[in-house]
């Protein structure tokens, strides 16, 4: 039987080599989101899947925060973030910067991620919206496309931090390398 791994017996890399490595071309941009724990969330998995930077954006809370904190464990630390009072400037901000646009949402017209290809040597930011409302439809234009995570359940959507880590871990295993 396979023994467990003790949390000192895993070989992690240190705050500073983390800034220092080669990042996932991906950026993660909260719209709104309510929840300092997604928020968090969202922070622990960009370290783990070594994420560029993390984007908060108008009533999204941000570090240092007790509340983030208890779900992000120190990763509000280790990835690069940025807050926009309005969501449109980090458009802009990521539009200045090369990156491709794209809302994760149910729109007309969406890819399904599992059909969405992924370019090699693109830059990609993805914008996750609010829990209850979803992106903005400002932002939504203003993207290049719109990815929809496929569901065959009976509800209509997926807790926003579920739906990062997904994101998140198909733009890792899937960028080319």
């Amino acid at each position: 039987m396979p023994r467990k791994l003790k949390t000192i017996e895993i070989e992690r890399i240190s705050v500073e080599e983390f800034q220092q490595a080669e990042k996932t071309p991906l950026v993660v941009v909260l719209d709104n989101v309510r929840s300092m724990y997604n928020i968090g969330s969202v922070f622990r998995t960009a370290d783990a899947f070594r994420i560029e930077e993390v984007l908060l954006c108008g009533i999204t809370a941000t570090p240092p925060s007790n509340e983030i904190h208890k779900t992000a464990l120190g990763a509000e630390e280790s990835v690069e973030w940025k807050y926009f009072n309005d969501t449109m400037d980090a458009v802009s901000y990521l539009r200045k910067k090369g990156y491709m646009l794209c809302a994760i949402e149910q729109c007309e017209g969406s890819v399904m991620l599992n059909e969405f290809q992924i370019e090699v040597g693109e830059r990609y930011a993805v914008f996750m919206g609010n829990e209850v409302k979803g992106g903005q439809q400002c932002v939504i234009d203003e993207c290049d496309k719109c990815i929809e995570i496929p569901q065959y359940g009976t509800k209509h959507s997926m807790n926003v931090s579920v739906t990062a880590g997904i994101v998140m871990w198909e733009f890792t295993k899937n960028r080319g390398e």
